[in-house]
């Protein structure tokens, strides 16, 4: 297995190609079958957090569901050189998100108010997320493969705080690992899917690793390693302490997929740490096709899932191909990644 593993990030495949995914014409009925059948659960920012620590802090004013008071997300201004303050934000001249005060996500040790007249600024773009004064040192100044693993004990053991990227095949995790860390061919992309194989760690700065998982929901690779696929990432994400938290991977430029609502459920289940990640939010389907703008998708999928979290999840529109959303991703790892060095 481990041979396997050194022999395919040896290889160089070309860049990763969308698959054709026509939707099904019953595809919401199926959907609405899986979600009805999905149990609820509390969502988790953060594994393992103190006993006497709420996660949520909530607005100190009440928000009324009746005329909610709608906010915008100003336009990333993240350095490749230099960490950025809060303060340093603007306002962008484009236009911006518009989210509501009760859907936004509100980092540990984070006050928000809808008296706050800087609110706006503190929110990331193409995002429900609200920075926290942990939003530093996010910029990527070296990266580094490291190892493959086929089990959960044969990871790095230094230490160091990871998080992991996982999603449906073809969804684009090699990509978007690429664009964060600003290499073509840090995380080897092919134009099959299913072509990650083992728990792949890129360390970040010498200080935090990247975790590429296997993909899920189709392989084209030897029976024998699809059988163990699901079941040592499952082991990974139970018992890997170092882990702060999942990236959940999402195709944003497709309707709500039933493994995609299965997968997210399985996490809060297990109470998994996790953030979506709505990616390909660059494509536009044609609407003759059946097809929805990305916006419309990443809000349908929301709501499908709305009813069973008792907290609303992180999320971020992505690109690997505009880089949309890259800032954000690592401005968001940043500050989940300082409170957990420091609790």
């Amino acid at each position: 297995m481990q041979n396997i593993c050194k022999d395919f990030w040896l290889a160089v495949f070309e860049e990763e190609q969308s698959l054709k995914n026509p939707s099904a014409p019953d595809w919401l009925v199926e959907v609405e079958m899986v979600v009805t059948q999905l149990p609820r659960f509390q969502f988790l920012v953060l594994r393992k957090p103190p006993p006497s620590f709420n996660f949520f802090t909530k607005p100190k004013l009440p928000i009324k569901s009746t005329s909610p008071t709608l906010f915008t997300a100003p336009k990333s201004t993240l350095s490749t050189t230099e960490p950025i303050p809060i303060t340093d934000f603007s306002l962008p001249e484009e236009p911006r998100l518009e989210i509501s005060l009760d859907k936004l996500f509100v980092p540990p040790e984070t006050e928000v108010s809808c008296d706050d007249p800087n609110l706006s600024t503190r929110i990331l773009k193409g995002s429900n997320i609200v920075l926290s004064k942990y939003a530093r040192e996010a910029q990527v100044v070296q990266a580094e493969f490291v190892k493959s693993s086929v089990r959960t004990e044969d990871c790095p053991s230094d230490g160091l705080p990871e998080f992991a990227l996982v999603g449906r095949s073809n969804v684009g995790k090699s990509s978007l690992l690429n664009s964060l860390v600003r290499r073509k061919r840090l995380a080897l992309t092919s134009k099959k899917p299913g072509k990650t194989q083992c728990i792949n760690h890129f360390r970040i700065n010498d200080s935090w690793y990247l975790v590429d998982l296997p993909g899920y929901g189709y392989a084209s690779a030897p029976q024998e390693l699809r059988t163990d696929w699901s079941k040592f990432t499952k082991d990974y994400f139970l018992n890997r302490s170092t882990l702060v938290s999942v990236f959940l991977l999402i195709d944003a430029s497709i309707p709500a997929k039933k493994i995609d609502l299965e997968y997210a459920s399985w996490l809060g289940q297990n109470q998994i740490p996790m953030t979506l990640i709505f990616t390909k939010c660059d494509k536009r389907k044609k609407k003759k096709n059946g097809g929805k703008r990305p916006e419309e998708n990443v809000s349908n999928f929301q709501e499908l899932i709305r009813g069973f979290f008792q907290t609303v999840p992180p999320w971020i529109m992505t690109s690997s191909v505009t880089n949309q959303g890259r800032d954000e991703i690592l401005l968001h790892m940043a500050q989940l990644r300082n409170y957990w060095l420091k609790h």
